[in-house]
């Protein structure tokens, strides 16, 4: 009989359905976007009913194109958009509000309010967390203290607060299961990190009552059945959930001390495995890798607001390219001695920066800078802004990177992967699947369902690797320039 592994992958431009066999091997994929709710204010928010309802359509799409009996599926695994929170009600599942997106900072004042009280080094103390309105626990706050009657209904026990993940699991079992896993809840800003457990104090600070909080489950553990709304004649289980970039580190086998990712979407989440210990650090943070089998793993990590959403930028807004392809063309045509920095703080610089108010510049610009020279400057803003935070982490941890694993679509423009070696001096190793966080996921609900053995899944993997090639004197100078631009932001010159 076959047997299929369904993974869900839920990130901020749209939803995934991966299929895989009993070998873990990748059979199939169906995608479809959402829209994206950005208004004046850039205020970024996502419809949360058309989310799941999109969640059941791939993959029905999926089974439809793989022709496979969907009775086979036997388990399902879920990865998500981080930090991104709603609020629903518990009996009846109505969204009170749209979903705000992790790049949305309304929550800003409230955190503001809460750094006057002194309490920023105690967050992050037990967090791993910088208080920052790009964590969850900010945005939820903003819902309860905004939205009319929220506030009464959510003290009164009638309200779910939570990320994606839980949002589809309490969808996906008929309202019966309200869990998230350790990975996304170490990323609300309301998680204690090292006791493992919602922290009162915390939650008290942000006014949201700890019992709209889901129940925090091991990464591979049990979610609930589903039958996908009817659509399968049995009950399969959810079996594994992970935080999108958390699965992505799981599905590149990222299992061991100073192994290191960086995940090229939207945003970019710049990752390393640190064990079974925390390390603090003040510009990069502490978050739970996973908790899996009743043990928990580290990152330290870096999170960066505007990677692939510059290419989206370059196509959408200025209409510079019809496509994303057409950026490695572009910056192979461009003068390679043109010195035009973008520094894309469109919504503030996170890490290793945490400037919220800072804004989007592009600098250094001559009279012979153009389209070309524009598109190669927003391409090699990804790779400056990772860099950044790779550095910060090799000094932090105190451990040598010795390669870094990527993944998502971006990593096939060979421009971009070849500059990224040469700036983070580097190997850069690509694997031949594209989208790893709805792999980590399903890997984790296959090992939580007893389908696979890690043995079988990892270390098998051949990975298109770049290496440094840039002359060090050029590599110096380029990278003096990018920081000398962040700089000018950062003071506000520019």
């Amino acid at each position: 009989m076959a047997e299929y592994v369904l993974g869900i992958d839920q990130s901020t431009q749209g939803t995934k359905a991966l299929l895989f066999d009993g070998a873990g091997s990748l059979l199939g994929r169906a995608d479809l976007p959402h829209r994206q709710m950005i208004d004046a204010r850039g205020w970024v928010e996502h419809d949360p009913e058309e989310i799941y309802q999109n969640t059941i359509d791939v993959v029905k799409h999926l089974v439809e194109k793989t022709g496979i009996d969907k009775n086979d599926i036997r388990v399902m695994g879920i990865s998500n958009q981080r930090e991104t929170a709603l609020v629903w009600d518990r009996l009846t599942g109505k969204p009170v509000y749209a979903a705000v997106v992790w790049q949305c900072a309304r929550g800003a004042s409230i955190c503001e309010e809460i750094e006057g009280l002194g309490k920023a080094d105690m967050i992050r103390g037990r967090t791993g967390l910088q208080l920052s309105p790009y964590f969850s626990a900010a945005k939820i706050a903003w819902i309860l203290r905004n939205v009319d009657g929220v506030r009464e209904r959510a003290d009164r026990g009638e309200l779910c607060c939570g990320t994606i993940d839980s949002w589809l699991v309490y969808k996906l079992t008929g309202k019966k299961e309200f869990r998230t896993d350790y990975s996304n809840a170490s990323r609300t800003q309301m998680f204690h990190i090292g006791k493992f457990k919602w922290d009162e104090e915390i939650c008290s600070l942000f006014k949201i009552p700890m019992s709209a909080l889901a129940k925090v489950t091991d990464s591979n553990g049990y979610y609930g059945d589903t039958d996908l709304e009817g659509y399968l004649d049995h009950p399969i289980p959810i079996h594994g959930v992970l935080g999108d970039s958390h699965g992505a580190l799981f599905g590149q086998g990222c299992l061991d001390k100073g192994m290191i990712k960086a995940t090229y979407g939207t945003g970019s989440s710049v990752m390393m495995n640190i064990g079974g210990s925390p390390v603090y650090s003040d510009r990069v943070v502490t978050s739970l890798a996973w908790g899996m089998d009743g043990k928990v793993d580290y990152v330290l990590e870096g999170n960066i607001n505007y990677t692939g959403a510059v290419i989206t930028w370059l196509k959408d807004d200025l209409q510079l390219i019809q496509s994303p392809a057409e950026t490695q063309a572009l910056a192979e045509a461009a003068n390679p001695l043109d010195e035009t920095y973008l520094v894309p703080a469109f919504s503030g610089l996170s890490a290793p920066y945490w400037d919220s108010q800072a804004k989007a510049v592009i600098y250094g610009m001559t009279r012979t800078t153009k389209r070309a020279e524009l598109v190669k400057a927003a391409l090699e803003s990804i790779v400056y802004q990772i860099t950044d935070v790779m550095t910060v982490m090799g000094q932090e941890s105190g451990i040598p990177i010795e390669a870094l694993r990527v993944d998502g679509g971006p990593t096939k423009n060979s421009y971009l992967m070849q500059f990224q070696s040469d700036m983070a001096q580097i190997p850069v190793q690509v694997p031949p699947m594209e989208e790893l966080s709805g792999i980590g996921a399903a890997y984790a609900a296959g090992l939580g369902a007893g389908i696979y053995q890690k043995g079988q899944l990892f270390g098998k993997t051949e990975r298109k690797e770049y290496r440094p090639a840039m002359a060090k004197e050029l590599r110096e100078k380029k990278y003096t320039g990018w920081n000398k631009a962040v700089s000018k932001v950062l003071s506000g010159q520019v």
